[in-house]
C-alpha cells in the first residue's frame, strides 16, 4: 500500500471515464462469436444521470441528432427513455455490432467532451447464447466491463458470469472486484 493510499484509508484511485475502452468490445466480439457461440442481440444502450440544464440538454440533443443522421445510413434505430430511478437510457438497435459500439462511444464522448463524463453510468451490450440473454456492462466510473447473466426473477447466474470473465479475460478489461458487478434488472434491450 502506497503512502497516499494509507492516508486515504486504503482506497485505490478509480480508473475513471475511459470511453475508448468501449472499442475493446469489438475485438472481444470476434472471440465471443467464434469461440463461445454468442451472438449480438442487435441492441446496446447507454445509461446516464440527466441534468436539468440547458447546456446538458443541448449536448445531448446534438449527440442524438448526430446519431439519428448516421442511424439512417447504417440501418439502425435510436430510442430514449427514462427509467424508474431517474436515469436516462439511449437504446440503439442495429444488426451490425461495430455500429453499436461506435454509436455508444459517440454519445459518451460528447457527454465527456461537454464536461459531463461524471454523469455517465454504464454502457450495456446485449448478447444471446443459445436461448439465454446475457449482457456485458461497461462501468464508466470504474473503466471496466463485467458480465451480467440474469436467471429467473431477480436472480443471476454468478457461476456463468465468472466463467465468462475467465474465457474473455484477454479480450476486454474486466472489473476485478466482483462486489462491483452490479445487476441492472430493468435493462430495456
Amino acid at each position: 500500500m502506497g503512502f497516499f493510499e494509507s492516508l486515504l484509508g486504503g482506497q485505490k484511485k478509480l480508473k475513471g471515464v475511459a470511453p475508448d475502452r468501449l472499442f475493446a468490445m469489438t475485438t472481444a466480439y470476434v472471440a465471443m462469436e467464434t469461440e463461445l457461440g454468442m451472438k449480438t442481440a442487435g441492441s446496446a444502450g447507454i445509461v446516464f444521470q440527466p441534468l436539468a440544464t440547458s447546456d446538458f440538454d443541448q449536448i445531448l440533443r446534438d449527440a442524438e441528432e448526430l446519431l439519428h443522421g448516421t442511424a439512417e445510413e447504417q440501418g439502425s434505430t435510436l430510442e430514449s427513455a427514462d427509467d424508474e430511478f431517474g436515469y436516462r437510457w439511449i437504446v440503439l438497435r442495429d444488426p451490425d455490432f461495430e455500429d453499436l459500439v461506435v454509436s455508444l462511444n459517440t454519445i459518451s464522448t460528447e457527454l465527456q467532451g461537454g464536461g459531463y463524463g461524471d454523469r455517465l453510468l454504464a454502457a450495456v451490450f446485449a448478447f444471446e447464447e443459445k436461448t439465454q440473454r446475457l449482457y456485458f456492462i461497461y462501468n464508466f466510473k470504474r473503466g471496466a466491463f463485467y458480465p451480467f447473466v440474469p436467471k429467473g426473477d431477480r436472480q443471476r447466474d454468478t457461476e456463468r458470469e465468472l466463467r465468462l470473465k475467465a474465457q474473455l479475460a484477454d479480450e476486454i478489461p474486466f472489473e476485478e472486484d466482483t462486489s462491483r458487478w452490479f445487476p441492472l434488472w430493468e435493462i430495456p434491450l
